[in-house]
């Protein structure tokens, strides 16, 4: 049996947990429960197919990690997990020109050759798009993508992570500093205390830097804050099924039972240190985008606030595999705002990767030296 540990219990972490206790691993997965983690904060859209991105391995993944969502769903409520804050809703990407719409509609129906599991295609008019979101203002059109979903991080992570402690997993609190001897990884200490693993998996997120560093090790990680806003409506409707709202700007809408509406969020680059505070400007950036897009939402109540730190690798394209010149010792990172699609599938990966078997996909392109700098003095 092999012993992993896992450093990092975010979405990524947590299904690299899940993928290698439910394959029969000893597992230990820590984490340092820091604030600004991108899961902690995150409600995802799972709707990679109308990306305008240009990027072709960032998309093939992302797709990948759409598809991965109904079996992994599936898996976690055969074993009890009700709870999992995941939901095929479908998607409205809206417009208020008709000619982009029609655009959006052609791309879907393209790239559903390949992907069957976008469903169905609908062009809908303004008063079919706002029978599914009534909230929303007047004037959008919209395309309708019926295999589309959403999901909740924090709710997804839990999921995970109870299940892989019912498979024997092990979740300790606490900062982890990695222990090798010459270039092989032998474990990792924790408060004074020394754990043994045959491969350590690293799934810091923006953090992974500070983890690398004391191995020489420069991680080019960079990370972008983002203020997501939760509400509760006054409308009485029952809100868990209304589809996700995709607009033509970086905000979105999505909506969850007990008339919660999410509206995010911030893409913030320059930011000093972890900032974990909620700004001003950005909730008035948030608010504003929001309130244009469904102005009803005005009179809701301000639930909460959330802030977590996205991370970047060069290109923005995530890195996953093997740390170069280093035995047994793991990573993947840079899955910035797709980190709810993509996370899920990467950790399967990852899982495969510890156990010395062939990853699915061809990583070779997700290269980790890719976000290795230099050596670090």
């Amino acid at each position: 049996m092999k012993k992993v540990i896992v450093v990092g219990a975010g979405i990524l972490g947590a299904s690299t947990a899940y993928h290698l206790a439910k394959s029969g691993a000893e597992v230990l997965l820590i984490d340092r429960k820091d604030a600004g983690q991108a899961t902690d904060a995150a409600a995802g859209i799972i709707c990679p197919w109308l990306s305008q991105r240009r990027n072709q391995d960032w998309y093939q993944l992302a797709k990948a990690g759409a598809r991965y969502y109904p079996e992994l769903i599936t898996e976690l409520e055969r074993t009890g997990e009700t709870e999992t804050g995941y939901a095929q809703t479908g998607a409205l990407s809206i417009h208020t020109d008709q000619e982009k719409i029609n655009k959006m509609a052609e791309r879907a129906k393209l790239r559903r050759e390949d992907a069957p599991e976008i469903g169905t295609i609908t062009c809908l008019d303004e008063n079919e798009t706002r029978e599914r979101f009534p909230l929303l203002g007047g004037g959008y059109s919209s395309v309708h993508i019926s295999g589309a979903a959403r999901v909740d991080g924090r709710a997804l992570r839990d999921a995970l992570i109870r299940s892989a402690q019912r498979h024997g997993a092990r979740l300790i609190e606490g900062e982890a500093r990695v222990l090798y001897e010459n270039e092989q990884v032998t474990g990792v200490e924790v408060q004074s205390k020394h754990y043994v693993a045959d491969r350590v998996v690293v799934c810091a997120g923006a953090w992974a830097n500070e983890l690398m560093k004391p191995l020489g090790i420069l991680f080019n990680v960079h990370y972008q804050k983002g203020q997501i806003v939760h509400l509760r409506t006054s409308n009485q409707q029952n809100t868990e099924e209304w589809p996700v709202i995709i607009p033509p700007t970086d905000q979105y809408l999505l909506a969850f039972a007990d008339q919660k509406i999410v509206i995010g969020a911030t893409h913030e680059n320059d930011v000093h240190g972890y900032d974990t505070r909620i700004t001003a400007g950005g909730m008035q950036e948030v608010l504003n985008k929001g309130l244009e897009l469904a102005p009803e939402l005005a009179n809701s109540t301000l639930d909460e606030v959330r802030i977590g730190f996205r991370p970047f690798t060069p290109g923005f394209l995530p890195v996953m595999g093997h740390v170069p010149g280093w035995s047994g010792l793991i990573t993947a990172n840079g899955l910035g705002a797709s980190g709810l699609t993509m996370g899920p599938y990467i950790g399967s990966q990852l899982a495969k990767l510890a156990l010395d078997m062939a990853p699915d996909i061809n990583i070779d392109v997700y290269d980790v030296s890719k976000a290795i700098e230099s050596n670090a003095e």
